[in-house]
């Protein structure tokens, strides 16, 4: 009978435990942090894609909770930890350094990334095919040799192209180092100019005025964020501007080929999902990348008759305008 008893407590205890883990991912109890590097249109749309998709899936909204660091490093640590603290099931990191604040808090909480252009290369992964710990995400490296190729259709008379990004994001430096390459790949000759806070934005801007032909902005957080800044300074000049994405494009860029960060947040938010129904682990999920076909070809129309620029009728057969 002793035994009968303790079996039936063992079978009893086991139950319990299947029910708290089912417990833990009911989708009404479910709790997912976010922590979004600063405020601007790409991360904006990154964030919306990834809420859509949880909440569509059957998620409940109000249990997604976004905290933004405002473009600060020292906010970012502190709001790691709190999203650590605060019994989250899965994080869900939007842009580089962001992800890599929350990394250095937790290596047990399912963390997803996005915005992030090589997840390895920022020490958040192993690899980017075999993560290999707790995190995954989607990439949002763009295709920068098809949008420096976009420029030279533009302005094939271009001799010297300025390449300026934040100097302290390290997905801003792989896309510039892309870019410098196909730029003399292009025959053309790059100027390297790098940023650190917004205050420099202008004077470093005013620094390409009759060394540069154009100037190419990959999808850099700072500058994204500040491209008015940036505009004042070109437009004076009449110097296009190639940009990252579209909304530094909407803003005062002349064109971008660039990726749909709706589309990336939702990817990001499907991994979430896969995650939490435990139908996957973020250490054999590798990274993953848009398609070439969700990439969109954008101009902005008052920019290029402001400009007086002819933009090629083969390209604008192909874009939308803005």
């Amino acid at each position: 009978m002793k035994k009968f008893v303790c079996g039936l407590m063992a079978v009893g205890l086991a139950l319990t435990g299947c029910g708290s883990q089912s417990s833990a991912k009911d989708k009404a109890d479910v709790k997912v942090g976010v922590i979004q590097y600063m405020q601007h249109d790409a991360l904006d749309a990154s964030y919306k894609g990834f809420k859509d998709t949880l909440v569509k899936a059957g998620y409940k909204a109000s249990n997604i909770t976004l905290k933004n660091a405002s473009g600060e490093n020292s906010n970012c640590e502190t709001i790691a930890e709190s999203l650590v603290n605060d019994g989250n099931d899965l994080i869900y990191a939007i842009a580089t350094p962001a992800a890599q604040a929350v990394v250095k808090k937790t290596k047990d909480i399912p963390v997803v990334v996005s915005a992030v252009t090589d997840p390895a290369g920022s020490k958040l992964v192993k690899s980017n095919k075999k993560p290999g710990g707790n995190v995954t995400g989607a990439s949002d490296l763009t295709p920068v040799k098809e949008q420096i190729k976009l420029l030279k259709q533009i302005m094939p008379n271009a001799k010297t192209v300025a390449v300026m990004y934040a100097g302290n994001e390290s997905n801003s430096e792989i896309q510039g180092k892309m870019a410098v390459k196909e730029i003399k790949t292009q025959g053309m000759t790059p100027l390297v100019k790098t940023v650190s806070e917004s205050n420099e934005i202008q004077s470093v801007t005013d620094s390409i005025v009759g060394k540069a032909d154009a100037l190419y902005i990959p999808t850099d957080n700072l500058l994204a964020s500040n491209i008015p800044a940036v505009v004042k300074v070109t437009d004076q000049a009449k110097i296009p501007v190639i940009v990252g994405e579209e909304g530094m494009c909407a803003k005062g860029g002349l064109a971008t080929y660039g990726i749909d960060y709706y589309n990336l947040g939702s990817i990001a938010g499907k991994q979430a999902i896969k995650i939490l129904t435990g139908k996957g682990k973020p250490a054999t999920m590798p990274i993953e990348y848009l398609k070439a076909s969700d990439c969109k070809l954008k101009v902005n129309k008052a920019q290029m008759e402001k400009l007086g620029i002819k933009v090629p009728q083969e390209v604008l057969d192909k874009a939308e305008l803005i």
